[in-house]
């Protein structure tokens, strides 16, 4: 760790010690639940800090296409894991929202954040990035909410293909599985390495190697303490389930793209900050869901593409409205404030759904 600077060492210590804490008021009786998911929160936005630090020194020695895919991937291991320990606890409206949210929150707040502070550093004030990996994205986005859409409607009309959700849910998960790994090899492929100008890593590859592992590992405990605590903190609090997967979940289980993603773009490196969003986005929709929906045969709750309508008006509206302002390869700050806003809208509706 010798290659880390003093600021480094003492934040990661201190993450360290949050994560040790919020261990130790998830096992000792007697302490307030909503102390206890705080702790937990501020644990794995913490962790999220130290995967997405390590990304980026191992991303320097890459180009942006595997940098994004790499820290998405990563960032979304808490993510995974609340998902996980709450279709055990059987809270299955925590666990839709969480993905749900996890698709929106990035797609709309942070992607929103990032065209911000992008297009703010600019002269011009326009931020401008590649156009593939955008319309990709929305592709992928689509592909995932036809599939949704298609279960909604079945629903509704409760035709004899609504009794078979779940199966329709696996064959689905496969096929969206398969072409994310078409898509991913074709985008890897056409990936290019930083020119010699970039910025050298200053963290060798080993220690970079160990911040991923405790971070990754780390984040498994904390997702556990997170949703133990999540329940108690909703009672007390009166929240709704969905605001509390659309939004808190959400928002703490991808706080790498969250920092990341607005770092980047602050520093004015957009094709990257554009990267590491619009791969989280694409990986939630058509990796991470799709993969959940097969995990979860595993676990005590199944988890299947049927979603609220309201929810599925959202998906559907933000494909589109984010194919809008990032297809053509450039955004300006009015944009990114209107996506911004748009969450807004949605976080409220979510506020009142149970």
């Amino acid at each position: 760790m010798s290659a880390l600077s003093r600021p480094e060492r003492a934040i990661i210590v201190a993450i360290i010690l949050v994560t040790a804490v919020a261990g130790v008021l998830r096992y000792v009786g007697g302490v307030s639940q909503v102390l206890a998911f705080a702790v937990a929160t501020v644990a794995l936005a913490g962790l999220a800090w130290i995967v997405s630090f390590a990304t980026e020194q191992v991303g320097q020695r890459l180009g942006p296409a595997a940098t994004g895919v790499l820290q998405s991937t990563l960032g979304n291991l808490p993510e995974f894991f609340v998902v996980i320990f709450a279709l055990n606890a059987g809270q299955r409206v925590v666990a839709e929202t969480a993905i749900l949210g996890s698709i929106l929150v990035n797609a709309l707040l942070v992607l929103g954040l990032v065209i911000v502070a992008g297009a703010l550093r600019t002269r011009d004030g326009v931020m401008r990035f590649g156009r593939r990996l955008p319309n990709d994205t929305a592709t992928l986005l689509l592909v995932s909410s036809f599939i949704i859409v298609l279960i909604g409607l079945v629903h509704s009309a409760n035709d004899s293909a609504s009794h078979h959700v779940e199966t329709i849910s696996i064959i689905g998960a496969v096929a969206i599985l398969l072409v994310y790994g078409g898509w991913l090899r074709e985008y890897l492929r056409s990936d290019q390495r930083p020119a010699g100008g970039a910025e050298p890593p200053r963290v060798p590859v080993a220690t970079s190697v160990v911040l991923l592992a405790l971070g990754g590992v780390a984040s498994a405990f904390v997702s556990d303490w997170f949703v133990h605590a999540l329940q108690p903190t909703i009672n007390t609090l009166h929240i709704t389930q969905a605001f509390a997967g659309l939004v808190i979940v959400a928002i703490a289980g991808n706080a790498v793209e969250n920092v990341a993603g607005i770092v980047l773009a602050a520093k004015g490196r957009s094709e990257l900050a554009i990267s590491v969003v619009k791969n989280s986005v694409a990986q939630i929709a058509a990796f991470l869901y799709p993969l959940l929906v097969l995990v979860s045969l595993l676990t005590a709750t199944r988890l299947t593409f049927s979603l609220a309508p309201v929810y599925i008006g959202a998906l559907i509206g933000t494909a589109v409205i984010v194919w809008q302002i990032t297809g053509d390869g450039e955004a300006t700050a009015f944009e990114g404030g209107a996506l911004v806003a748009t969450f807004v809208i949605l976080a409220t509706v979510a506020a009142f759904e149970k």
